[in-house]
């Protein structure tokens, strides 16, 4: 291996596909077992490495050189093979710096909260110093070098106005998890995740739900990334190299998902989505049906709908966690929060609002079979349609023209 990462569990990694955008190599993914470590160390066969976790602090005893930064933070997560010397750094800083700008928070005289407490947590500790924050204050399970727990936080400090999480709470396939609520800090500004997988994990949404600034941890990772190549190839990269590949990778990241009444189009505007721009469809209402092997209506008859809307949030949580594809969801998928949670996770929602008039009842829809059916479906769940999309998109034309419109604002 000449240019890679290591790490213990790497399958989901979006590294290669950054590095291999930022410069001229092969980048591997490159897994190694704890007892595998020592050997690969020694043998240095390697021009320059990223590290991950949990060898950020392992490997800083096989290094000849280290720089001040990395030092200070007690963490390497870049190391560069010259001529038999090794070299580690820590890009980590420079990219959780970057993030923490971009979201807008100032941590000038402010009050600190760092969930969690390894490697990650050292880095986050060095820049909120770096960064003038007053008061610095770590969260563990434990009260490990006097940190609070995750129980008292809220009441040990309610004053917090920034939050930090370097915990992998909520990371893929976990998405569900959450290191800490939100809602008892009152003081809060704004939170920064160091999770990239999934996009927005469930406490960045919750801080959205709150009207915080709040973002994951995709943008530091292309920023460390960005610093890495230059220590790596001992050169400069363009200045928009930053921002010109966080969003090609956000791009091909983001779910676009797709939410309406029964017969709105949604299945027609997801084809053509999918064909426009190379993706794969995914039909919550036919994967239901390959996991059951009945149609929906068929589930509902038989069972009831609470039995149908189980299923429908297991196929969507499975759909969901998946990257750029577009999911078209079953009419009332949004009915549940979870569903929407999850959806949110990686993805884009966009309501198509098609005219009720313009929207026939049709037989294999049991819970929308005749007009009156429908209109109180439509009543019903119009506001939450409105109010779970990211977009309302109004059915004006026919299906190709709502695609495009789709389209251009995704990308947009």
């Amino acid at each position: 291996m000449e240019y890679g990462l290591i790490g213990e569990h790497l399958p989901h990694s979006f590294s290669k596909e950054i590095h291999e955008q930022l410069a001229d190599y092969t980048y591997e993914l490159h897994e190694v077992a704890k007892e595998d470590l020592d050997a690969f160390m020694r043998a240095r066969d390697f021009k320059a490495i990223n590290v991950t976790i949990p060898y950020k602090q392992d490997v800083i005893p096989y290094l000849d050189e280290i720089s001040e930064s990395a030092r200070e933070i007690g963490a390497v997560n870049t190391i560069v093979n010259r001529n038999g010397t090794l070299y580690g750094d820590n890009t980590d800083q420079i990219g959780m710096t970057q993030l923490i700008h971009k979201i807008g928070l100032d941590l000038q005289g402010k009050t600190v909260l760092i969930l969690g407490t390894g490697g990650t947590s050292r880095t986050a500790q060095y820049v909120a110093k770096k960064l003038g924050a007053r008061v610095i204050r770590t969260v563990s399970r434990d009260r490990r070098n006097g940190s609070l727990t995750y129980e008292t936080a809220a009441k040990e400090c309610p004053e917090a106005q920034i939050i930090l999480n370097t915990t992998p709470a909520g990371m893929f396939p976990k998405i569900d998890g959450q290191a800490i609520d939100l809602a008892p800090f009152q003081k809060l500004e704004g939170v920064m995740d160091v999770v990239y997988n999934p996009l927005q994990t469930q406490l960045i949404q919750q801080a959205h739900s709150l009207g915080l600034p709040a973002e994951g941890g995709l943008y530091m990772l292309v920023g460390q990334a960005v610093a890495a190549v230059e220590i790596f190839l001992d050169q400069k990269l363009p200045e928009d190299a930053l921002d010109k590949v966080f969003r090609s990778v956000l791009l091909t990241k983001i779910n676009i998902v797709l939410t309406g009444m029964p017969g709105s189009g949604k299945s027609t505007v997801g084809a053509l989505l999918a064909e426009k721009m190379g993706r794969q469809l995914i039909e919550t209402d036919l994967e239901i049906q390959k996991k059951t092997g009945l149609h929906p209506s068929e589930i509902i008859s038989a069972q009831g709908e609470a039995a149908f809307r189980d299923i429908e949030a297991e196929v969507i949580a499975e759909a969901a966690v998946k990257n750029g594809v577009v999911i078209s969801t079953g009419g009332g998928a949004i009915l549940r929060e979870e569903n929407i949670r999850h959806l949110k996770a990686n993805g884009r929602i966009y309501f198509i609002d098609r005219d009720l008039e313009d929207i026939l009842p049709t037989d294999d829809r049991p819970l929308s079979a005749d007009r009156a059916a429908l209109e109180q479906r439509y009543r019903e769940r119009y506001d939450i349609y409105c109010g779970t999309a990211d977009l309302r998109v109004p059915v004006k034309g026919d299906a190709e023209s709502v695609a495009e419109t789709i389209r251009k604002d995704f990308l947009s």
